[in-house]
């Protein structure tokens, strides 16, 4: 198979096309009208009261975490197994990242070595806690609610990699990612390899109208757009900035390409669930596997991750056959920039582990079955 197949792709199409047509044809290629109807549907798709559109997922975070009022020097625990601004954002604010292990199971954050943090530690040492649904596997948020009230600790979930994903809860309940249920504040993103593409993008989902107040201002240099809560009112003309903010804004064109694919976001969730089934059958058994993502109850699927002997080998394999697989993540902990502040080898033994023979393999709405086969074919060859 000459055509290169990576390891996510968006999927752009007429429908999507002409959604940005018209805009690029109305008054409004900045702020205008879709930016509010974005946030509504995201907002009603999700499950939460308020959504805020903000110029990507990393400015999503950051804005998460000023509006938690973290200070230089609070530390905040999250998981070394993620994008690097799941932890950079903390480090914006000057506080200070704390790893916790992740769970070699689930690959998400151990809520026992989080817990094993704080009780070390005299309470009001940690400030929060972020979370990630690493993959598209959902948090179990409601036991971490009750550990970070134990402790006085906000969560910050950030669920880029899961639109659409839920947890069950012990009664059998599903519980949406970002839903505002169990976290003060939940960030996504709308990369091209999304779930959700806007080309950049992300969102802010919360239940709390003071925080959603307080992400409007920080997104747009900090100036209040409400007029009964400014302190001044001089005329219809007056804005007035209130707080140290950023030009975080996202555009009427991102919005109204996300509100196409938006109604649409279902359907590629059925079908990322469909791709993970096979896949999971395919590699049950396989002696070089050792651990995979497999088909759990409410995964986003937005990563498969195959845990290969000989993973190296492997990712050579399968560029030589034009497949573009990809290591998601390298420990963020063992960086450069971290390091410096600390970190080093054999800190995080489980994410280490993990980093050895993690693969992310082709994962997208499109995925073709002949692709698909052959990108199992060409795995099996490999191994064989």
């Amino acid at each position: 198979m000459m055509k290169k197949i990576p390891y996510g792709r968006h999927y752009i199409t007429e429908e999507d096309i002409n959604a940005v047509i018209d805009v690029l044809k109305s008054n409004n290629l900045t702020q205008g009208p879709h930016i509010p109807e974005f946030e509504q549907a995201f907002a009603d798709y999700i499950g939460a009261k308020y959504a805020v559109a903000v110029s990507s997922g990393t400015a999503a975070l950051h804005l998460s975490v000023m509006s938690m009022g973290v200070k230089p020097g609070e530390k905040v625990i999250t998981t070394p197994i993620t994008f690097a601004a799941s932890a950079n954002c903390v480090r914006y604010c000057g506080g200070d990242v704390v790893f916790a292990d992740i769970d070699p199971e689930t690959y998400l954050l151990d809520i026992n070595e989080v817990r094993k943090l704080l009780v070390a530690a005299p309470k009001g040492t940690y400030k929060g806690i972020i979370p990630v649904d690493f993959a598209g596997k959902a948090v179990d948020l409601e036991a971490f609610r009750d550990l970070a009230d134990e402790y006085g600790c906000w969560i910050i979930e950030d669920a880029c990699h899961a639109p659409g994903g839920y947890f069950l809860d012990l009664k059998g309940i599903k519980h949406n990612c970002g839903n505002g249920e169990f976290a003060e504040l939940a960030v996504f993103s709308f990369h091209p390899v999304k779930h959700i593409a806007c080309g950049e993008g992300g969102m802010i989902t919360t239940n709390d109208i003071s925080l959603y107040n307080k992400l409007r201002n920080l997104r747009t240099h900090g100036i209040q757009q409400i007029p009964e809560l400014r302190k001044y009112n001089p005329g219809v003309w007056y804005y007035e900035m209130q707080e140290l903010g950023y030009n975080y804004r996202l555009t009427d064109l991102q919005s109204a390409l996300g509100i196409s694919q938006l109604k649409r976001a279902g359907d590629g969730l059925k079908k990322r669930r469909e791709l993970a089934a096979v896949y999971e059958e395919a590699f049950c058994g396989k002696s070089y596997i050792r651990r995979q993502t497999g088909k759990k109850e409410g995964h986003a699927y937005h990563l498969y991750v195959v845990e290969f002997e000989d993973r190296n080998g492997l990712i050579n394999h399968l560029r030589e056959n034009n497949i573009i697989a990809q290591v998601h993540f390298i420990p963020i902990h063992l960086m450069p920039y971290y390091r410096q502040l600390g970190w080093k080898d054999g800190d995080l033994a489980n994410a280490e582990n993990y980093y050895k023979y993690c693969l992310s393999i082709p994962m997208f709405p499109t995925l073709t079955i002949e692709e698909q086969a052959f990108v199992i074919q060409t795995i099996d060859a490999f191994y064989a």
